[in-house]
């Protein structure tokens, strides 16, 4: 993996013994004085204790520092959590001379169980120690749970003759179906951006990438995905009326559509990476109920994990979707180039083999036209395997 730096950001990741042995589970962030950070939370009712947490520091302080914590989610787990993630930040505000409130708490892993608080606290000193500006690829391999592989994703351009960089690490292969971001995602640029134009551009780009991928259907108790500005980079990337260069704009949506697709590539058990491509709607909202009812189908997943033909577990999906008055008629349904479904039925140029060949593949499109509309969306998925059922199975043991 290329080393990575945005000016502003110190990281580091250490073996604190949070839940596993010899490996990364604690991960310190220091984000530079007058850094702006914005972030999006999960819509999870059971929000785990650092997420109200964070979402309290969020609005009193700018954050100077990220605490991150793998193998236990800190969620389910009432006052004592919530106390528990209080005691971090403390710990972390006494190690690096800020105030708590500057100080956001993320954890993932087991829920329902314990933080162990005494294992971080005595792990935040090493940590600190360790800060270094060319350390994005191990914080990214830091907060892992059942990834397989770290998830970083940079880019840099010039604006104005300047070079800006933004640089993102995420997490996340199962309890996927983000509904704000995915399980946890931070995001840094070393532009200068205002606090109102950051929490646009967060909200656009997570909404057209981690809003845009499901592996299984579930919403974690845990999301997160922020995105820092350091101001360290001279360009001049927001001009007065808040309006972005163009550029920046689309890099820093491409480091977030890449990194949401990153993870469903590395999804639980996955096999097979599947678009699904809705068009022909009406309204983006019955695009995506179409596009989901697919992806989110065990049906659909295990064909797909067969490389099984079985169009009709893609039709049933779409006429369950819930859409009033579907003209099933001028539905078409396409796997990669070949037809399968039109008029309502298996396409007359339809054959088995042409089905096949395009389920055997690794990465597989599904394009759905619903001609009701203009409207379109694409979502992002897997299939589901047995070794998904094993993970899973065995998670806690």
């Amino acid at each position: 993996m290329d080393q990575v730096s945005v000016a502003g950001v110190r990281l580091a990741a250490i073996e604190a013994g949070v839940r596993y042995q010899n490996r990364r589970d604690l991960v310190l962030i220091e984000l530079v004085q007058g850094a702006q950070t914005a972030g999006v939370f999960t819509l999870n009712a059971f929000c785990a204790a650092p997420v109200t947490l964070a979402r309290q520091h969020l609005r009193k302080a700018s954050p100077r520092y990220l605490l991150i914590n793998t193998g236990n989610a800190n969620a389910g787990t009432g006052a004592r959590g919530l106390a528990d993630a209080r005691t971090c930040c403390d710990a972390v505000a006494r190690e690096c001379g800020v105030e708590p409130e500057q100080v956001l708490p993320f954890s993932t892993g087991v829920i329902g169980e314990p933080l162990p608080v005494d294992t971080i606290v005595a792990g935040i000193p090493s940590a600190h120690a360790a800060l270094a500006n060319d350390t994005f690829a191990e914080a990214a391999a830091g907060i892992m749970t059942t990834d397989t592989r770290p998830k970083l994703v940079s880019r840099s351009l010039l604006v104005g003759g300047e070079k800006v960089t933004i640089a993102g690490i995420a997490k996340g292969a199962g309890m996927i179906k983000p509904n704000m971001a995915t399980m946890l995602a931070y995001v840094f640029t070393d532009a200068t951006l205002s606090a109102p134009t950051l929490d646009r551009l967060l909200r656009s780009g997570v909404n057209q990438s981690f809003n845009r991928i499901t592996v299984d259907g579930d919403t974690s108790t845990n999301d997160c995905c922020l995105l820092t500005a350091t101001g360290q980079s001279a360009a001049s990337v927001e001009d007065e009326a808040g309006v972005c260069d163009p550029a920046f704009e689309a890099a820093l949506e491409e480091v977030l559509r890449e990194l949401a697709i990153e993870v469903i590539r590395d999804a639980e058990g996955a096999t097979k990476f599947v678009t699904v491509e809705v068009s022909g709607g009406a309204t983006s909202d019955e695009c995506l109920h179409v596009g989901y009812a697919v992806a989110e189908s065990p049906l659909v997943k295990t064909a797909l994990f067969a490389s099984d033909p079985n169009w009709g577990r893609i039709l049933a999906a779409i006429g369950r979707a819930g859409l009033q008055e579907l003209d099933i008629d001028s539905v078409q349904v396409r796997l990669g180039d070949t037809l399968i479904v039109a008029n309502g039925c298996r396409a007359e140029t339809y054959t088995e083999a042409a089905g096949q060949a395009e389920m055997d593949k690794r990465d597989i499109t599904i394009a759905i036209s619903l001609a009701r509309g203009e409207c379109a969306e694409t979502l992002f998925t897997a299939d589901l395997s047995h070794d998904y059922v094993s993970i899973n199975a065995d998670y806690r043991s």
